[in-house]
């Protein structure tokens, strides 16, 4: 079944109440919370994550930071589903307003503001360009994703764009993925999680767009987005049966 064919079942099953969607909705969450810091080095268990985000407890013997990571993170995809209304067009701000959310008493200096140094990707033949430089490239990302049409395929280029640019001294990651699932969520598409186990497959997918396969990269997004939609349509379309 085609991207296009699943999303119009999941439009049909609109609008989805709260009640169907709140425990599925909740559960992703912190899922995504977990692996999208996971992915970045946080110690975070999946249920140590959940700990974290729903009793605000601290974990012994784990860093304040990954705490605060948790937190941050959490605040700042709350954000994400208040503005990615249907058709909503994701702006530089708003992207600032969500790294700053992120990297709040985790590196405050750094939080909301585009580099002003190099840096490095570790494991990564790639190299970011000059900080000099990254202001008028994310202008032109933001301008370039306007004129694709097909959601995926901008979902899929903005992530990569922020990933190659790098615009930010931390946090491009979760930026990143975060600006990605706004562009899938406004235009009616479920939002995506990287599983740890796909990390690897995950940095050799952009890897490959920074040797000019972009392909490969936005099949690797596509297969994602199909799972989503089947997790979403088996567990909404059951429910709806059931009542």
């Amino acid at each position: 079944m085609t991207l296009p064919t699943k999303h119009a079942r999941l439009a049909a099953l609109r609008p989805l109440s709260p009640e169907s969607v709140a425990s599925l909705a909740a559960a992703w969450d912190v899922r995504m919370v977990h692996e999208s810091n996971a992915i970045e080095g946080n110690s975070l268990t999946l249920r140590e994550t959940e700990l974290v985000l729903s009793k605000g407890i601290t974990v012994s013997g784990k860093p304040l930071k990954d705490h605060l990571e948790a937190v941050n993170l959490a605040k700042a995809w709350e954000k994400v589903k208040t503005l990615a209304k249907p058709d909503a067009v994701l702006t530089e701000h708003d992207l600032l307003d969500l790294h700053r959310i992120v990297l709040t008493r985790v590196e405050d200096d750094f939080a909301g503001s585009y580099r002003r140094g190099a840096v490095r990707i570790a494991g990564s033949h790639h190299v970011p360009p000059n900080p000099i430089k990254v202001p008028d490239l994310m202008e032109e990302l933001f301008t370039e994703i306007q004129a694709i049409a097909d959601p995926v395929g901008r979902a899929a280029k903005l992530h990569h764009g922020i990933a190659s640019i790098h615009p930010f001294t931390d946090g491009n990651g979760r930026a990143a993925r975060l600006a990605m699932n706004f562009v899938l969520l406004s235009a009616g598409y479920p939002p995506i999680s990287i599983p740890t186990d796909l990390r690897q497959a995950y940095y050799n997918a952009l890897e490959a767009a920074d040797s000019g396969d972009f392909q490969s990269w936005q099949n690797f997004i596509t297969h994602l987005i199909n799972q989503e939609f089947d997790t979403w349509l088996q567990a909404l379309e059951d429910r709806r049966h059931k009542t």
